[in-house]
């Protein structure tokens, strides 16, 4: 999945510097470039981290999905911060005129891959161990093993 999105991100590094050298100088366009590395870097750290999780548990791969989401925004609103405190040549417009419309149009893609069944169908994911217990105790009990 997030191989997938490489082509793309880099046809949208370049098309964002351009814009944003264009309308707003070499401030905004390194703000737009590093926006695009921060929203490729969050999509490749989210399926890093499912990934992970898939090998743990369902309610793992529920826990990463659900605060890892709210991790990874606070870590993107910090930068923004930081630059915005840091870096005299930083444009936070630039930067979250970059951010937002990249991660929305990195979800889309993301719920495209899921309709058309190129992710997801083969994740295997472990059974919870206390509910593979508890099946095979009700199956021993009831006759079917």
């Amino acid at each position: 999945m997030v191989r997938r999105a490489l082509a793309p991100g880099a046809a949208a590094l370049v098309a964002a510097t351009a814009v944003a050298l264009a309308l707003g100088g070499r401030g905004a366009a390194a703000s737009a470039a590093i926006g695009i590395g921060v929203v490729l870097g969050n999509f490749a750290a989210h399926g890093w981290s499912l990934a992970k999780a898939s090998d743990v548990s369902v309610t793992a791969v529920q826990v990463v999905a659900l605060a890892g989401f709210v991790v990874r925004l606070g870590v993107i609103v910090a930068l923004l911060f930081a630059l915005d405190r840091l870096a005299p040549w930083f444009s936070p417009l630039a930067f979250g005129l970059t951010v937002v419309p990249a991660t929305l149009s990195l979800l889309a893609y993301e719920v495209a891959l899921v309709l058309r069944r190129r992710i997801g169908a083969g994740l295997q994911v472990p059974p919870e161990p206390a509910a593979a217990r508890a099946a095979r105790a009700l199956a021993a009990r009831e006759g079917l093993r």
